[in-house]
C-alpha cells in the first residue's frame, strides 16, 4: 500500500514539473543563497524563479546559469497563481564563445537583456516565434567577426513586429513622415508631435531594409546612430506602457566610432 501511496505521489509530481528552453532576462540577488531570476521561456513565456544558489561547488544550479541573455533548458515546478515559481533543474542550453569576453558584445547584451526585462513584461503566454528570434539574434551575435555596430538597431526594428507594435513599410522610400504613435510614414505632418522630419524619417526606411546579413553595408557616424536607437526608444515608450529610461544606455551610446 505504501509503495502504491509513493508511486502515487511520483506520478503528481511528474505531472507538474516543465520543461522548456529559456532565456535569461535578469538575475539579482535575495538573501544570502538564492536569486530571483526573471526568464523568457520557449514553451510558457514570460516567468519568474527563484533558486537556491549552492555555497558550495557541488551543486546543480550555479549562478553563472543565469548571466544576462544566457540561453539554458530548464526544469521548472509551474503552479497556478504564483509569482515565484520553482526551479528543479538547469543547464547551459547554448554556451556563447565571444559574448562574455568580447567587452563591445558585452555592453550590447547587457544593454538588450535590460530592454527585454522591460518590453517582455506583459508576455505572459508562449511566444515561439519570438523566442526563436531572439535566440537565432543573440547566436547571430555571438558568431560575428565585424560588422555588429548596427546590430542593436536592427534587432529592435524586428522585434517591434513580434511584439504586435511592428513599424509599417506603407509609404517606405516615398512619404516623407513617420508617424511615430501610428508607426507608420505619410506625406504631411500629422496633428501631434511624435512624428520625424524627412531626414530622420529617412533612417528609419534605412533601417527597415536592414536584416543582420547587409547591416554592415549601411554606415551611420555615431552620433546618427545613437539618434536612431533615441527614436526606437522612444517609439518603445509610446507603444509599451511604462517603459522607463534604461541605465545602461550610456555605455552603449558610447560604442562603435
Amino acid at each position: 500500500m505504501k509503495a502504491e501511496n509513493v508511486k502515487s505521489k511520483n506520478r503528481r509530481i511528474a505531472k507538474v514539473l516543465t520543461k522548456t528552453s529559456a532565456i535569461v532576462l535578469h538575475s539579482f540577488k535575495y538573501g544570502e543563497s538564492r536569486l530571483i531570476i526573471d526568464l523568457f521561456t520557449r514553451e510558457q513565456g514570460r516567468l519568474s524563479f527563484i533558486v537556491n544558489i549552492p555555497k558550495t561547488s557541488h551543486g546543480r544550479l550555479k549562478k553563472q546559469l543565469f548571466q544576462p541573455l544566457s540561453i539554458i533548458d530548464v526544469e521548472c515546478d509551474l503552479r497556478p497563481h504564483v509569482q515565484l515559481h520553482k526551479l528543479r533543474d538547469a543547464r547551459m542550453l547554448y554556451p556563447y564563445g565571444t559574448i562574455p569576453v568580447d567587452p563591445v558584445k558585452l555592453a550590447v547584451a547587457l544593454f538588450l537583456a535590460e530592454f527585454l526585462y522591460h518590453a517582455l513584461r506583459g508576455e505572459r503566454q508562449a511566444d515561439q516565434p519570438l523566442f526563436d528570434y531572439m535566440t537565432n539574434s543573440f547566436r547571430w551575435l555571438d558568431t560575428a567577426t565585424t560588422g555588429i555596430a548596427n546590430f542593436h538597431l536592427v534587432f529592435l526594428i524586428h522585434l517591434s513586429r513580434f511584439l504586435g507594435i511592428g513599424l509599417s513599410r506603407e509609404g517606405l522610400g516615398e512619404a516623407p513622415y513617420f508617424d511615430l504613435r501610428e508607426g507608420t510614414f505619410c506625406d504631411v505632418p500629422p496633428m501631434h508631435t511624435d512624428f520625424l522630419q524627412p531626414q530622420e524619417a529617412a533612417r528609419i526606411s534605412t533601417l527597415l531594409r536592414m536584416d543582420f546579413a547587409t547591416m554592415h553595408l549601411f554606415r551611420f557616424t555615431r552620433a546618427e546612430r545613437n539618434r536612431c536607437l533615441e527614436v526606437m526608444l522612444t517609439y518603445y515608450r509610446l507603444h509599451v506602457p511604462d517603459f522607463p529610461e534604461l541605465k545602461s544606455l550610456p555605455v552603449l551610446q558610447q560604442l562603435f566610432d
